[in-house]
């Protein structure tokens, strides 16, 4: 027997076929493709970088931070951190930066999933990729108050340094010292990929409009 389609789902069909024929549906469905790439791509490179200005290293000292790792003279700052109580610096954000490649496959997965599946329900998977960018400097901000703000008051110089943030961006003094931190092509990478999302979603949007004036 040849099957034949329920009424309700012959029209979901149909507004699905017009909603496909969209221009706008194309080019929304390129827009998050690209989003997932430039997502994916954002982590293989640096996302935050710092330069540490001390006497002794006239030529600064820099730590460099990917979503997963950090790079750079780790060790040598966390020498002069030694001495004010800092704790060191590969303590921070161990479980971000483990779970940080699940996460961005997780994310990349859900956008590829708004491009593909037509159901306008699906758009709040695409909330992670957008505020990415910002929910990496504001994690990377808390861990930067709380070293500052918990140094071991046993250390040899604990006395010499009251509490402080580190500048999580531009330029921050702390004693004799001074740092200046800037974001890195990684989180521009990632930023770009959130805006090609929100174009994405704005023209899938435009596509059901179309859709919908076309059927009356």
């Amino acid at each position: 027997k040849p099957t034949t389609s329920k009424p309700g789902e012959s029209e979901q069909l149909s507004a699905i076929a017009r909603i496909s024929r969209q221009p706008s549906f194309r080019l929304s469905t390129a827009l998050l493709i690209a989003a997932a790439a430039m997502l994916a791509i954002s982590t293989f490179f640096p996302y935050w970088r710092m330069r540490l200005n001390a006497p002794q290293y006239p030529s600064g000292l820099f730590v460099t931070v990917y979503v997963n790792h950090m790079e750079g003279d780790v060790a040598e700052i966390d020498g002069l951190n030694h001495y004010i109580g800092m704790a060191p610096l590969n303590d921070a954000a161990k479980i971000e930066r483990a779970i940080a490649p699940i996460a961005m496959v997780v994310i990349g997965l859900m956008i590829i999933g708004v491009a593909f599946v037509h159901s306008k329900w699906l758009a709040v998977f695409a909330i992670p990729a957008m505020t990415f960018p910002f929910v990496f400097i504001a994690d990377l901000w808390v861990w930067l108050w709380y070293y500052g703000n918990n140094l071991d008051p046993t250390a040899a110089l604990s006395g010499a340094v009251k509490p402080f943030t580190p500048a999580v961006l531009g330029t921050g003094f702390v004693g004799q010292f001074s740092t200046t931190a800037v974001l890195q092509v990684g989180w521009y990478l990632a930023l770009i990929g959130g805006v090609l999302v929100a174009f994405g979603l704005h023209y899938r949007r435009v596509a059901r409009q179309a859709a919908e004036r076309s059927e009356q």
